[in-house]
C-alpha cells in the first residue's frame, strides 16, 4: 500500500497532490453525491408554481451548471486520450458525476423547495477553496501537468461560482402569492440565517419608521403556542415537569449544546493560535537571515486566526438563537397548560387565589425561559474550565493546578451559597405571591375601597408586605448576590496568583511574555464562566423553586369528570327530559364531611320552566353550579340531555363588545340577535352607546349598570338556543316594568326560551303562577317540588307560607339594582316605553312565532392572531422613539445619585487596579527575560496580590453599592409611587384600564426594577470601564492602533444607533402585548363557571394561544435584533484582529528586533476588545429595552389623580356630620367634559333622621345622585351641602368616611370575616357581633368553627350572594354615621330577611341616621318619611310618600301600580 502522507516533506506549508486528489477533493465531492442521491425522494412531491423570474434563475443555474459539467468532463476526457499523468484518476472521474447530480439537486431544490440548495452553497465555496489549493500546490511543482488542465479546471470553478451566485436568490423571487407577513426563515437560505440577514429588512425599516406589530413576520408554525402546549400537555400526563419540559423542546436545545461545546473549544483555540503567534515571531527574529520561517506561515497563523474566531461567532449567535427560542417556547408552552389547567381546577384547589395563577404564568414561567437562556453555562462552565486548566498546563506546568485546587475547595462555599439562596428565593416568591394577591384583590374590589374611603388601610396593608416582607429579603438576597459575585470576580485573580506564584518557585523556565500573556488571555477566558456560573446557579435555583410550584400546580385536582353524564340528544321534542338528578349528594370540597347538597332529586323537561326558592345561603346557587359540573358528586346520578346555558347571579361581562359579549364566541345570525336584544329589553341602552353593540365594554362590565350587565348576560344565555337554559336571579337587577317584559318575551311560558327547558333561581314571588314546576331549597335539601297548585294545596309547606306570608300585592316583583358606577350608561337610558325605531319592542311578539325556524347556535371559526387582541376602553400606553432622558434622571434620582456616583468611582478604580496588575506582570516578564531566570519575583508578585485584592474588594463595594443603594432604593420609590398614584386615581380610570394589565405593571415590571435593570446597568459600566482600560494598554503599547479607534468607535456608534431604533420599539411591543395575556387570565379566571357552562373551555384555550402568538411575533424579532448585531459587531472585530495580527507580522518582518511580548500584549487586548465592545453594546441595549419598565411605572405614576384625599386646613370636625342635613344647591354634573349634563340643576334638602327613598324610572338620574355625594363625580355648577359645610372643599377620605353605604355589589377580600367587616381594625368584637346580629349573620357566623376568623376565600366564594350583601350591610351598620346609603342593599337576599332588615332600618337603632334608600321593591320605601323622584336627571317629584300616591297623575304612583302596591 503507497504511503500519502497529507503535508509535504519538499514544500513548506503545503500538502502533497496524493492527498489532495485522494481526499481532499473526493471528500467534498461524495458529501455532494450522497445528499443529492438523498434529494431524489423530494422528486415524489409536487412541482411548487414558479414566477417567470424565478424559471429564468433556474435555467441560469442550470446552463452554468452544464457548462462546469462539460469542462469537467472534458477534462476527463483529455486525461483518458491524451494519457496525462495524474495523482489519483478516481477524481477526474468522479467531480462529472457529481456535478451531473448537482444539477438534478439544483432542478428538485427551486421546483419542490422553498429555500436554496444548502448543499450546493456550501459545496461551491469549499471545492472552489480546494481547487486553489490543488491549483497552488500544481503551479509549485512546475510543469507536471499540463497548462490546459488548469485551465479546464479553473473555468469548471468559475462556471460553479456563476451558479453558486444564482443559488443565493432563492426559488420564490418574483412570487405573488407568498403572505405580506409570512416569516422570511421559511425562505432563508443558510447565509441569511447563519448572518441573521433575513432580519435585515426589518432593521432597515426600524431606522426609517417607528415599528408596529404590523411590520412583523408571522410565527414559525412549529412555534405556534398551539402546538408547543399540545406537546407539553401530552408530556405531563405521563412525567414530571423537567422531563415534560425536555422532551417537548429538547432537540434544539440539545443541537445548542452541542454549538455551544464547539464554540468553546474555539474559544480556547485562540490563545493557543497567539502563543502559535507569538512563539514564529520569536523563531523569525533570533533564526539568521537563510534560516528563516516562510512568511506564509506567519500569514497562514493571522487566517487561522480569523477563521477560527469567524466560526466561532456564527456558531455562538445560533446557539444563543436556540437557547432563546427554546426560551420562548417553553414560556409559550407552560403558559398554554397553566392556562388550561386553570379551567378544570376543582373546588378543592379554590385556595388557590388568581393571583397565585398568575404569578406561575407570569413569575415561574419566566424564569424556566430565563433557565433555558443561560442554563447551558451549567455544562459550558465548567467544560471551559477544564479546558482552561489544560491550556494553563500547557504554559506554566504542574503550577497550574494549584488553580484547581483553589477552585475544588471553593466549592463546598458555592454549594453552602447556593443553599441559602435557595431557601430566600422560596420565600421571596411567597412574598411576591402575597402582594399579588391583595394587589389582585385591591383591584377587583375598587369600588368599595374608594366608597369606603379604605385607601390608606390598603396601602398599608401592601406595603407591609413589600417593605417588611419582600424589600427586607430582596436586601439579603442582594448582599449574598454581591459576595457571590465578588467572591468569582476574586477566584481568577486568587488563581492566576497562585498560579503564577507556584510556577515562579517551581519552574526553572523564566515567565517570559510568551507565556504570561497568553495565561492571561486564559485567565480572562476563565473569568467569563466562573462569574457566570453563580448567576446560572440562581437561576438553576430559582427554577428549581418554580418547578415545585408548578409541580403542585399540574398535580392539583380537577373537576369530577362524571360528576354528570352528558348524552347528546339532538332530536328533543316537548316533555323529553332534559335533566335528570336521582339521589344525589354534592360537595363543594371533595373533603367536606356533610354534603352541601343532599339526596336531590330532580327532573326537568324540555319546554318546562322550573323555579328554585329558598332563603339567603340555602343552596339554590349551589344547585345550579352541580348541575353545570363545578360541585362535586359522591353519591347518586346526574345525567343531561343536551348542551346548557348559564345565566349567572354575578354577570361575568368581558372586556369586549357588546355584542361580543352577547354572541359568545358563535356565528352571528343577525335576525335572532336582533331578536334577542329586543326581548332582553336591550335597544334603548344600546341607543345610547356611542358605537351601539360594537361599543367596548370594560373588563367585568364595569362601565355598565348593574341591570344592563345583567341583561347582557340573560342575552347570551338566550342566544346560545341550548336546550338548558340555568337562571341564577337574573331579575333582580332591572326595575319591575323591565323584569315583566323580560319574563314575558323571554322566560315566561311564551317568551323567546318557551320551547327550551329553564331552571329560574329567584327570591321573588312576582310571576311564581307562571312555573311549571317549583323546588323550595332549604339547608342543602329540596324540601318540596312540584307544581305551584299542588305545593299551595299544602298550607304547612315552605311555598305555601312564603305567598301568604308576603302575598303578590308587596311591590316584591323583582327588584331594580342601579350599579353607582361612574359612567353614563345607567343614568342616561331611555324608558323602556319610548319607541326606539331601531329596536322595536311590539315586533318581539312576532318574532316569537318563528322561534322553532332559528337554527342551533353554532361556533364561530376562531380569528385571526393579529386580531386577537381588543383594545378594551383604552389602549395601554406606550411611548415611541428614543427612551427620553427624563425617564433615566427620574430612575437615578428614586435611586440614589450618590450611590451611582460611588458606584462609577469604584467600577473605574477596579479596572486602573486591574490594569496596573497586570502592567505589573509586564514588567516582570520583561524582567525574567533579561535576567533569564524568575529571581526578584517577590516584588512584582506581592504589587500584583496587592492589585488583585484591591480591585476584588472594591468590586465588591460597588456590587454592593448597586444593589442596596441604588436599586433596592429606586425599588421602593417606584413602588410606592405607583401604588399611591393609583390609589388616588379616579374611578374611571379603573372602568377603562383592564387589571390585567396594571396587574402587569405591578408584577412583571416592578420584578425588572427590583432584579433585572440594576444588574444590566452594572454590567453596562464595567463592560465600558474593562473597554476603555483595554484601549489605554493597547494604545499606550502599540500607538498606531489608535488610529483604527476613531473609525471603529465611530462605527460602533453607528451600529449601536442603528440596532437600538429597532429593538427598543420590538421591546416596547413585547411589554405591550404581554399584558393582553394577563389580562385575558385573569378576565377568564373570573368568568370560569360560564365557561365551563357553555363548555367553551376550548375556544378559550385557542384565544388564549392567540395572545401567546401575539405576544411571540414581538418577541422573536426583538431576540433576532439582538443576534443580528452580534454577529455583525464579532465579526468586525474578527477583521480587527486579523488586520492587527497582519500588522504585526508586516511589523515582524521589516523592523529588526520586534518585541513579541508586545505584540502578545496588543493582540491578547485585541482579542478582547472585541466582545468587551460587544457587551457594551449590548448592555446598553439592554439597559434601554428594560428601563421601558421604568417609562410604563412612571406613566402610571403620572396619571391625573382625583381631588385630595386630605385637606389640613379644610378639615371638618370630628363629630361631622352631627346632623345627618343634606343640601343640594342648583347641583349639576356629566361624567365626563365631552357629554352631556346628567344631573340638571339638582335643588333639594334632605333634613336629619329622614328616611329618603329614591326612585324612577330607568336613567333618571338615581345612581348618579349618590354618586354626586361620594364625589366620585365633581360638580359642572352648583354644590352639595353636608351640615352647612361644602363637600367640595374637604378631603374625599373626610368625606367618604363620614358616610356609610351599603352598595349594589357586595366587594369581599380574601381573609378573616373579622377582616371583611372591619378590615381598618378599630372596633371590638362586641360591635362586631351586634352589627352582625342586626344584619342576620349572628347565627350563620356562630356556627362556623372558627367564628369571626373563619376564611373568606378570593372575592367571597365562601358565601352565597346574599350572604356577601348582608356583610356588606353589617360594615355600614358598624361604622354608625348619621347618613346611610342604601343602593338596593337587599336585592340578593330572601323576601323574609329582606322584611326584617327593613324593619330594623326602620325601628330604633337608626332613628337618629338619615338614610337615603335606592330601591325598586317599592315595599322598602313606600314607608319612609319622603320619597323622591327623579326623571331624565331632574327632580320629577319629591314629597311624602302619602300624597305622591294620592295623586294619581304622579309618576310615584305609576311605579306603584305597575308593582302592585297602589
Amino acid at each position: 500500500m503507497l504511503q500519502c502522507p497529507p503535508v509535504s516533506r519538499s514544500r513548506a506549508f503545503d500538502f502533497t497532490l496524493c492527498f489532495e486528489e485522494g481526499v481532499l477533493l473526493p471528500g467534498v465531492l461524495g458529501i455532494l453525491l450522497a445528499y443529492s442521491l438523498i434529494s431524489l425522494s423530494w422528486s415524489l412531491s409536487t412541482p411548487q408554481p414558479r414566477s417567470t423570474k424565478s424559471h429564468l434563475i433556474l435555467a441560469g443555474k442550470l446552463a452554468f451548471l452544464s457548462l462546469a459539467f462539460a469542462s469537467s468532463l472534458s477534462t476527463l476526457f483529455l486525461i483518458i486520450l491524451r494519457k496525462w499523468t495524474v495523482s489519483v484518476f478516481a477524481v477526474y472521474a468522479l467531480e462529472p458525476l457529481g456535478l451531473f447530480f448537482a444539477m438534478v439537486l439544483s432542478y428538485l431544490n427551486h421546483t419542490r423547495r422553498r429555500t436554496s440548495s444548502t448543499v450546493l452553497l456550501l459545496f461551491w465555496p469549499i471545492y472552489v477553496t480546494a481547487l486553489a489549493i490543488w491549483t497552488r500546490t500544481v503551479a509549485s511543482k512546475g510543469s507536471e501537468y499540463h497548462w490546459l488542465l488548469l485551465v479546464l479546471k479553473a473555468s469548471t470553478a468559475l462556471f460553479g461560482l456563476a451558479s453558486f451566485s444564482l443559488e443565493c436568490v432563492g426559488p420564490e423571487i418574483g412570487s405573488k402569492d407568498k403572505p405580506a407577513d409570512e416569516s422570511p426563515l421559511l425562505t432563508a437560505n443558510v447565509f441569511r440565517v447563519w448572518s441573521f440577514g433575513w432580519m435585515t429588512p426589518l432593521m432597515a425599516k426600524g431606522v426609517t419608521k417607528i415599528i408596529t406589530e404590523e411590520d412583523l413576520p408571522a410565527l414559525m408554525p412549529s412555534d405556534e403556542s398551539e402546538n408547543l402546549g399540545h406537546k407539553l400537555e401530552t408530556n405531563l400526563k405521563k412525567h414530571g415537569v423537567w422531563a415534560s419540559l425536555f422532551l417537548s423542546y429538547g432537540g434544539p436545545y440539545l443541537t445548542a449544546v452541542f454549538l455551544k461545546i464547539i464554540q468553546d473549544c474555539l474559544a480556547f483555540l485562540q490563545p493557543q493560535l497567539l502563543r502559535w503567534l507569538l512563539a514564529y515571531i520569536s523563531r523569525y527574529q533570533t533564526s539568521p537571515d537563510d534560516a528563516k520561517p516562510s512568511a506564509a506561515e506567519g500569514f497562514l497563523i493571522a487566517l487561522t486566526m480569523f477563521v477560527a474566531s469567524v466560526i466561532q461567532t456564527i456558531l455562538l449567535n445560533q446557539y444563543f438563537q436556540r437557547a432563546f427560542e427554546t426560551g420562548m417556547r417553553v414560556r409559550a408552552g407552560l403558559v398554554t397548560a397553566i392556562f388550561s389547567k386553570s379551567l378544570v381546577l376543582s373546588n378543592d384547589e379554590k385556595g388557590r387565589s388568581s393571583g397565585d395563577i398568575m404569578n406561575l404564568m407570569s413569575v415561574d414561567a419566566v424564569r424556566m425561559q430565563d433557565l433555558c437562556t443561560f442554563g447551558i453555562i451549567a455544562f459550558s462552565g465548567p467544560l471551559q474550565i477544564c479546558l482552561a486548566f489544560i491550556s494553563l498546563y500547557n504554559l506554566l506546568g504542574w503550577a497550574s493546578f494549584v488553580g484547581v485546587g483553589i477552585m475544588v475547595l471553593s466549592i463546598p462555599l458555592t454549594t453552602f451559597i447556593a443553599r441559602i439562596q435557595k431557601r430566600m428565593q422560596e420565600e421571596q416568591m411567597k412574598n411576591r405571591d402575597e402582594r399579588t394577591r391583595l394587589m389582585s384583590e385591591l383591584l377587583s374590589n375598587i369600588k368599595s375601597i374608594k366608597l369606603y374611603a379604605w385607601e390608606s388601610a390598603f396601602i398599608r396593608k401592601i406595603s407591609a408586605v413589600r417593605n417588611d416582607k419582600e424589600l427586607r429579603m430582596l436586601r439579603k438576597l442582594g448582599l449574598l448576590n454581591s459576595f457571590n459575585m465578588t467572591l468569582w470576580t476574586g477566584i481568577p485573580l486568587l488563581v492566576a496568583f497562585a498560579s503564577f506564584a507556584t510556577a515562579s518557585v517551581t519552574s526553572d523556565r523564566p515567565l517570559t511574555a510568551d507565556v504570561l500573556f497568553p495565561s492571561i488571555s486564559l485567565f480572562l477566558l476563565l473569568q467569563f464562566p466562573l462569574a457566570m456560573l453563580s448567576q446560572v446557579i440562581s437561576n438553576v435555583i430559582e427554577a428549581i423553586v418554580s418547578v415545585r410550584r408548578l409541580s403542585i400546580f399540574f398535580r392539583a385536582a380537577e373537576l369530577q369528570t362524571d360528576a354528570r353524564q352528558i348524552i347528546h340528544k339532538p332530536d328533543l321534542r316537548q316533555g323529553d327530559e332534559v335533566l335528570t338528578i336521582k339521589d344525589a349528594d354534592f360537595r363543594w370540597n371533595s373533603t367536606d364531611v356533610v354534603p352541601t347538597l343532599e339526596n336531590i332529586n330532580l327532573v326537568v323537561r324540555k319546554g318546562e320552566l322550573t323555579g328554585v326558592l329558598g332563603r339567603v345561603g340555602a343552596g339554590k346557587t349551589s344547585l345550579l353550579s352541580a348541575i353545570i359540573g363545578d360541585m362535586t358528586r359522591s353519591e347518586g346520578k346526574t345525567t343531561l340531555y343536551g348542551s346548557v346555558s348559564y345565566a349567572p347571579q354575578n354577570p361575568w361581562i368581558m372586556s369586549a363588545t357588546i355584542r361580543d359579549n352577547i354572541v359568545f364566541n358563535h356565528v352571528y345570525d343577525e335576525d335572532y340577535y336582533n331578536t334577542v336584544i329586543e326581548a332582553c329589553a336591550l335597544g334603548p341602552d344600546l341607543a345610547l352607546f356611542p358605537d351601539g353593540d360594537l361599543s367596548e365594554v370594560g373588563e367585568k362590565g364595569i362601565s355598565m349598570s348593574g341591570g344592563q350587565r345583567a341583561r347582557i348576560s340573560l342575552a347570551r344565555a338566550v342566544y346560545a338556543r341550548a336546550d338548558l337554559v340555568l337562571l341564577d336571579d337574573v331579575l333582580s337587577a332591572v326595575d319591575s316594568h323591565v323584569a315583566r317584559h323580560v319574563f314575558d318575551k323571554v322566560i315566561g311560558p311564551n317568551g323567546l326560551l318557551a320551547s327550551h327547558a329553564r331552571i329560574l333561581v329567584t327570591n321573588s314571588i312576582a310571576f311564581v303562577k307562571q312555573f311549571d314546576q317549583i323546588a323550595f331549597v332549604s339547608r342543602g335539601i329540596i324540601r318540596e317540588c312540584g307544581s305551584y297548585q299542588s305545593l299551595m294545596e299544602n298550607p304547612e309547606g315552605d311555598l305555601s307560607k312564603l305567598v301568604r306570608g308576603h302575598g303578590s300585592a308587596s311591590g316584591t316583583s323583582t327588584p331594580f339594582v342601579t350599579s353607582g358606577s361612574a359612567t353614563p350608561s345607567e343614568d342616561t337610558a331611555i324608558n323602556i316605553s319610548d319607541k326606539a325605531p331601531e329596536y322595536a319592542v311590539a315586533a318581539v311578539s312576532e318574532k316569537l312565532r318563528h322561534r322553532a325556524s332559528y337554527p342551533r347556535a353554532v361556533l364561530a371559526p376562531p380569528r385571526p392572531v393579529r386580531a386577537a387582541n381588543s383594545a378594551g376602553l383604552s389602549t395601554e400606553h406606550k411611548e415611541q422613539g428614543q427612551v427620553k432622558r427624563r425617564v433615566y434622571q427620574q430612575y437615578i434620582e428614586a435611586a440614589s445619585k450618590t450611590g451611582f456616583i460611588i458606584f462609577l468611582v469604584s467600577a473605574l478604580l477596579q479596572q486602573a487596579l486591574t490594569l496596573f496588575g497586570n502592567l505589573t506582570l509586564r514588567s516582570w516578564g520583561e524582567h525574567n527575560r533579561e535576567i533569564g531566570d524568575n529571581s526578584g519575583m517577590f516584588k512584582y508578585l506581592l504589587l500584583y496580590g496587592l492589585f488583585s485584592l484591591a480591585s476584588t474588594l472594591l468590586g465588591g463595594i460597588s456590587n454592593v453599592v448597586v444593589w442596596i443603594l441604588c436599586s433596592l432604593r429606586s425599588s421602593k420609590r417606584l413602588h410606592d409611587s405607583m401604588l399611591k398614584s393609583l390609589m388616588n386615581a379616579p374611578l374611571g380610570f379603573f372602568e377603562v384600564t383592564p387589571t390585567g394589565r396594571t396587574l402587569n405593571l405591578f408584577s412583571r415590571d416592578i420584578y425588572v426594577v427590583d432584579q433585572v435593570l440594576a444588574r444590566f446597568i452594572q454590567m453596562f459600566f464595567r463592560t465600558s470601564a474593562v473597554c476603555l482600560s483595554i484601549m489605554v494598554v493597547i494604545g499606550a503599547s502599540f500607538p498606531p492602533f489608535l488610529l483604527s479607534i476613531i473609525p471603529l468607535g465611530w462605527f460602533y456608534l453607528r451600529v449601536m444607533k442603528y440596532y437600538l431604533a429597532t429593538s427598543r420599539e420590538l421591546k416596547r411591543l413585547d411589554a405591550v402585548s404581554r399584558s393582553p395575556i394577563f389580562a385575558w387570565f385573569s378576565e377568564s379566571l373570573a368568568g370560569v363557571s360560564t365557561i365551563r357552562s357553555f363548555n367553551q373551555q376550548s375556544v378559550f384555550i385557542k384565544a388564549n394561544q392567540r395572545h401567546v402568538d401575539r405576544n411571540q411575533i414581538c418577541y422573536c424579532p426583538s431576540v433576532a435584533c439582538n443576534r443580528w448585531l452580534s454577529i455583525r459587531l464579532e465579526i468586525v472585530g474578527s477583521v480587527i484582529i486579523f488586520l492587527v495580527a497582519v500588522l504585526s507580522i508586516f511589523a515582524t518582518i521589516g523592523v529588526k528586533g520586534m518585541d513579541a511580548g508586545l505584540v502578545g500584549l496588543v493582540l491578547s487586548y485585541a482579542m478582547n476588545a472585541t466582545s468587551a465592545l460587544n457587551w457594551v453594546v449590548r448592555a446598553a441595549s439592554d439597559v434601554e429595552q428594560n428601563i421601558v419598565s421604568v417609562e410604563r411605572i412612571l406613566h402610571q405614576i403620572e396619571v391625573q389623580p382625583e381631588a385630595p384625599h386630605y385637606i389640613p386646613e379644610a378639615k371638618p370636625a370630628d363629630d361631622w356630620p352631627a346632623q345627618g342635613k343634606i343640601e343640594f344647591q342648583n347641583y349639576s354634573t356629566r361624567y365626563r367634559p365631552e357629554l352631556d349634563l346628567v344631573l340638571k340643576s339638582i335643588s333639594l334638602e334632605v333634613e336629619p333622621k329622614e328616611k329618603l327613598g329614591i326612585c324612577g324610572r330607568t336613567g333618571g338620574g338615581k345612581s348618579t345622585l349618590l354618586l354626586s355625594l361620594f364625589r366620585i363625580i365633581e360638580p359642572v355648577e352648583g354644590t352639595i351641602k353636608i351640615d352647612g359645610v361644602d363637600i367640595k372643599q374637604i378631603g374625599l377620605h373626610d368625606l367618604r368616611s363620614s358616610i356609610s353605604i351599603v352598595p349594589q355589589t357586595p366587594d369581599l377580600f380574601e381573609g378573616t370575616l373579622r377582616e371583611n367587616i372591619d378590615p381598618i381594625g378599630i372596633h371590638d368584637d362586641v360591635d362586631i357581633w351586634a352589627a352582625l346580629g342586626q344584619a342576620h349573620l349572628r347565627e350563620y357566623v356562630e356556627g362556623l368553627p372558627d367564628g369571626l376568623d373563619a376564611t373568606v376565600r378570593e372575592g367571597g366564594q365562601s358565601l352565597s350572594s346574599g350572604q356577601r350583601q348582608l356583610l356588606c350591610f353589617a360594615r355600614a351598620l358598624l361604622r354608625k354615621s348619621r347618613i346611610l346609603v342604601l343602593d338596593e342593599a337587599t336585592s340578593a337576599v330572601d323576601l323574609d330577611t329582606d322584611r326584617a332588615i327593613q324593619e330594623i332600618i326602620q325601628g330604633p337603632a337608626f332613628a337618629n341616621v338619615t338614610v337615603l334608600t335606592i330601591a325598586h321593591r317599592l315595599n322598602t320605601i313606600v314607608n319612609g318619611d319622603r320619597i323622591l323622584v327623579m326623571d331624565q336627571g331632574k327632580v320629577a317629584e319629591f314629597d311624602s310618600p302619602q300624597s305622591l300616591l294620592a295623586d294619581k297623575a304622579s309618576i310615584f304612583y305609576s311605579l306603584c301600580a305597575e308593582a302592585g302596591l297602589a
